[in-house]
């Protein structure tokens, strides 16, 4: 397994191959097909620095995705922590697509995102799934992330 972060100079067939996995797990939740905005998106967020995206590709794949097919995808949001003068970073979507689940997938790409953030001096490496996803549960689990007691997730839906 071979995880890379997407970058603004990677070959097209790569963001080609990032943005049909966007889209797939976007659809996978409910979503309208809509491959071309997903890659428009995509691209703003990177180009924007406002979004870190991670690539899984099996090792009988090459690992730049150009074959057209990554394994997962984890995006990742990286904010300014001003009471540590850090920076904390919350895992926003992990996707591994069917075929490859149970085979370690999701686990590479949640390691080397921890790893970048160590390396990157994150304070903090946060994610949030739904409370009755008993397999996201227990892999985030495994990795090390723990509940926080006193927190209370709220949204504002705009």
């Amino acid at each position: 397994m071979t995880v890379t972060r997407l970058a603004e100079d990677d070959i097209p067939a790569t963001w080609e191959a990032a943005s049909l996995l966007l889209d797939e797990y976007r659809q996978h939740y409910g979503a309208n097909p809509a491959p071309e905005a997903a890659a428009t998106w995509l691209r703003e967020q990177i180009d924007a620095a406002r979004a870190r995206v991670y690539l899984a590709v099996s090792a009988d794949r090459r690992p730049t995705g150009e074959d057209g097919t990554v394994d997962g995808i984890c995006t990742v949001t990286v904010v300014p922590a001003a009471l540590t003068l850090r920076s904390a970073w919350l895992v926003r979507d992990l996707y591994v697509r069917p075929a490859a689940r149970r085979r370690g997938v999701a686990r590479s790409l949640l390691e080397a995102v921890v790893d970048d953030a160590a390396a990157n001096g994150a304070h903090r490496l946060s994610l949030q799934t739904e409370s009755d996803n008993a397999r996201a549960l227990e892999l985030y689990s495994r990795i090390g992330f723990e509940p926080l007691p006193g927190v209370t997730v709220m949204d504002n839906i705009l």
